[in-house]
């Protein structure tokens, strides 16, 4: 195992996450357009911050094969939840930016990086997920 962390929540969308080793600790609540007042944090918001991080280094660990400044990469998340025939549903989008580079190398990098980040390889095939060269 390279590594583990654990979270607990009480309360659920308008409780209370932590980290187990006290390093985090948000309060979270539901969206407004959810119904909810809108204050604290959501699981949406988690995930995508957790994904773009997750796939910056997807990006790094590739961009020298693609001739492409890793460093200068901007990886944005775009997650959206919605109702769907079952319950809720996940989608995202996931946005590649590298300032002056070329855009079918970048498009590249960005397809390859979302075959080894380990966000993209957990959510496959369950996750509808656009791909996109900004």
């Amino acid at each position: 195992m390279a590594y583990s962390t654990k979270a607990t929540t009480k309360g659920g969308r308008n409780g209370r996450a932590i980290l187990d080793n006290g390093g985090l600790a948000l309060a979270m609540g539901l969206p407004k357009e959810m119904g909810g007042a809108g204050e604290g944090h959501n699981p949406e918001q988690l995930f995508a911050l957790g994904w773009s991080a997750c796939f910056g280094q997807a990006v790094l660990a590739l961009a020298k094969k693609h001739d492409l400044d890793g460093q200068a990469a901007e990886v944005g998340c775009n997650v959206t939840i919605d109702k769907d025939e079952v319950s809720f549903a996940l989608k995202a989008e996931l946005t590649l930016r590298i300032p002056g580079a070329d855009k079918d190398k970048v498009k590249a990098l960005l397809e390859d990086a979302h075959k080894i980040c380990p966000y993209s390889r957990a959510t496959r095939n369950n996750v509808p997920v656009t791909l996109s060269v900004l």
